[in-house]
């Protein structure tokens, strides 16, 4: 990544206005979002912080996280975001493969000299770890049931803490254990 792709990526808001499938869905999820005051607290004290999301609009988990992380980006004025397509993008994609799978979203987390030092994704730990062990051999129905009411029911916590975590490496959140957070310094 360097800063000249960073800036031509459209920031959420410009990417929330292009956005076709699910759009109904992405525009009430950021509507609704809040910001737990721990996690703000967390990054607002973490230095300055460039955050990369790698999706797509047709993407379900996308649409249930990353208007979350955008609003964490709105409160919080040491840190920015842009939004990558991962079809458009697959250098970026296929370093942050989540099992050899494209697996999006994905959000990245580069310094102010653009330097990679961890990512995210593409699910909170506890869904994801419902989804290897459980989701996966459901029909296909009947997980993405199950996952909605997860999201539903967590409202953006556990994204927001697991994002927190990964850009405040002493913010009192543990990244050890966590399968969808990965630290690179």
């Amino acid at each position: 990544m360097n800063e000249e792709r960073y800036a031509a990526a459209p920031a959420f808001e410009e990417y929330l206005a292009g956005i076709v499938k699910n759009r109904d869905l992405w525009l009430s999820t950021y509507a609704r979002a809040r910001v737990d005051d721990a996690a703000l607290q967390a990054v607002r004290s973490a230095g300055e912080w460039r955050l990369a999301a790698l999706t797509e609009d047709w993407c379900g988990d996308a649409f249930n996280t990353l208007p979350y992380v955008a609003k964490l980006v709105t409160q919080a004025p040491n840190l920015q975001l842009r939004i990558f397509g991962r079809d458009a993008n697959p250098d970026l994609m296929d370093s942050h493969l989540t099992k050899g799978s494209r697996s999006i979203p994905v959000v990245i987390l580069y310094d102010a000299d653009f330097r990679e030092h961890g990512w995210w994704g593409p699910r909170p730990a506890p869904l994801q770890d419902w989804f290897e062990r459980v989701g996966r051999a459901m029909e296909r129905e009947d997980r993405y049931r199950e996952m909605r009411r997860w999201y539903a029911t967590d409202r953006g916590r556990t994204v927001l803490q697991e994002v927190a975590a990964l850009l405040t490496k002493n913010s009192g959140w543990t990244v050890d254990g966590l399968p969808n957070l990965h630290r690179i310094a």
